[in-house]
């Protein structure tokens, strides 16, 4: 994504609630799926920021991959050398089957074939794995925003499971997030639209609400992650996979 971007989001991640709850939401899945051990590796890919593998250091190893300068600049910054490592033109630079987890967050819509890095994910993670991806959703909220942040698309939940092959992946979970917000995200992006080109300024991404309303989106965001209704729409979806003995 471009560099400004980074800038944005070291700003707001920290109590935007968007990328607040994102984290939580994810750290909170996991433990659900399964009790996270100390000797246990998780490798958080497009590490970004390093905020969440940052988040996770006190429940387990881990391990931050990226491919942009200035995320791996960052990363240098928060972990180990050991620790950061640089995608590979063959891949994830990691043996097979050396890792407990795998998460990928707003990643996916950056890799222009999503499906080559999923099997990416297949190959390292160890028997009973797990890989939580969340991903923008909807080609209808399509705006500058995805441009600035080099999306090749925003998913469907029926193109999101499509690839986690079923011969390889349980799906555990696989659902839309930020439900409520969809509608007033879906008119903002179209009034944006009119704005001229390269018109970035004042977004609602890069703003964070008054204290209490970034609080409730925060909680109800969280919350309506874990419902086990199948949602028809979203601004995100999240999918929760445990990797099939090969």
């Amino acid at each position: 994504m471009d560099a400004a971007e980074y800038t944005n989001l070291k700003r707001v991640e920290g109590t935007h609630w968007y990328y607040a709850g994102k984290r939580e939401l994810v750290c909170r899945w996991l433990k659900k799926v399964r009790p996270i051990k100390s000797e246990e590796t998780l490798l958080d890919c497009g590490a970004g920021t390093g905020r969440f593998a940052a988040e996770m250091e006190p429940h387990c190893k881990v391990v931050v991959l990226d491919d942009h300068e200035e995320s791996l600049e960052l990363l240098r910054e928060q972990f180990s050398p050991e620790q950061v490592i640089t995608l590979a033109e063959n891949g994830i630079p990691l043996p097979n089957e050396s890792v407990d987890y795998v998460t990928a967050l707003d990643v996916l819509e950056h890799v222009e074939h999503d499906a080559i890095a999923v099997e990416g994910f297949y190959r390292v993670l160890k028997q009973d794995g797990i890989a939580l991806v969340t991903v923008p959703a909807e080609m209808a909220l399509w705006s500058d925003w995805d441009v600035s942040l080099h999306h090749f698309r925003r998913y469907s939940r029926k193109e999101l499971k499509g690839i986690f092959p079923d011969d390889q992946w349980e799906i555990l979970y696989h659902n839309y997030t930020n439900i409520l917000a969809y509608p007033v995200a879906w008119v903002l992006r179209k009034l944006r639209k009119q704005k001229p080109a390269g018109d970035t300024q004042n977004r609602m991404e890069d703003r964070i609400p008054a204290a209490w309303l970034n609080s409730l989106l925060r909680r109800i965001f969280v919350g309506m992650a874990f419902w086990r209704i199948p949602f028809p729409f979203g601004l995100s979806l999240i999918l929760v996979a445990r990797k099939r003995p090969m």
